[in-house]
């Protein structure tokens, strides 16, 4: 575990372990262009699995991709998973993009995670209709950091609704439209936090290290959909993630909202 964040620690720069708001178009997502609503502190994009992913060569800047980009196959991705980890040689541990089959709460997760060292975990509050903000949390320690990196969230969360309505109170000439965005976005803020501080289920994939036999381990598990091996790791930092969510079966997209997904002036 210590050998696991020491690693991390070099690896990882410390600009925060928040992942921004899953954002519309293709366009976007290989941009790899981030924006949050209030603070912009991602470092985790959104990108593509294929079964032969190319190499990454720190020396170019070259992006390591792992994950379901928008508009291709999850059950693909899934046997694609699968396979490479049924073929993975030797003892050596290795990182993994963990999937889960449902929005875990952050007690469940050790049961799950047990025999291997998990770096971090993705989390999405599940509101219908609603895209929310995809968050990465920093977790060496199941539940405990889980826990504690949930309220730092749920207090950000609580700063965002304020600024939504702090626009909105200035906002008496502007056009409808985006008075009901900055109603929209207070709202669904409001309900972000409320569900971070009680320690919702939300927990729907984690970046974990361990042998092939604990991936094997945690892949047979009913709670995991598919335990990605990502052998050619470099850098983490290098390194972009989009692991599918639970309630998507076939393609993976943005949430289908009732309404536009509120944004920050």
């Amino acid at each position: 575990m210590k050998q696991l964040q020491r690693l991390d620690q070099r690896l990882l720069p410390p600009v925060g372990n928040v992942l921004a708001r899953i954002f519309r178009g293709a366009r976007r997502l290989r941009a790899f262009t981030a924006v949050v609503g209030v603070l912009a502190v991602t470092v985790t994009l959104l990108v593509v699995h294929r079964p032969e992913r190319p190499r990454s060569d720190p020396s170019l800047g070259d992006v390591l991709r792992v994950g379901v980009a928008e508009g291709d196959s999850i059950p693909q991705y899934v046997r694609a998973g699968r396979d490479e980890l049924a073929a993975l040689p030797g003892d050596a541990p290795v990182y993994a993009l963990v999937s889960f089959a449902a929005y875990l709460a952050p007690e469940r997760l050790a049961p799950v995670l047990a025999d291997v060292s998990v770096s971090s975990v993705f989390a999405r509050v599940p509101l219908p209709k609603t895209q929310t903000e995809l968050v990465r949390l920093g977790a060496y320690r199941l539940p405990d950091d889980v826990v504690v990196a949930m309220d730092d969230t749920a207090r950000r969360k609580i700063e965002e609704a304020q600024h939504y309505r702090d626009l909105l109170a200035r906002a008496d000439d502007a056009p409808s439209d985006t008075r009901e965005r900055y109603v929209s976005g207070a709202n669904v803020a409001d309900q972000e936090a409320t569900a971070y501080r009680e320690h919702c289920s939300c927990v729907y994939a984690a970046v974990v290290y361990a042998a092939p036999a604990a991936l094997r381990s945690v892949a047979a598990r009913p709670e995991t959909r598919v335990v990605d091996p990502i052998t050619e790791l470099q850098r983490l930092d290098r390194t972009v993630f989009l692991p599918p969510l639970p309630e998507q079966d076939t393609v993976a997209e943005p949430v289908r909202e009732a309404a536009a997904s509120p944004g920050p002036s």
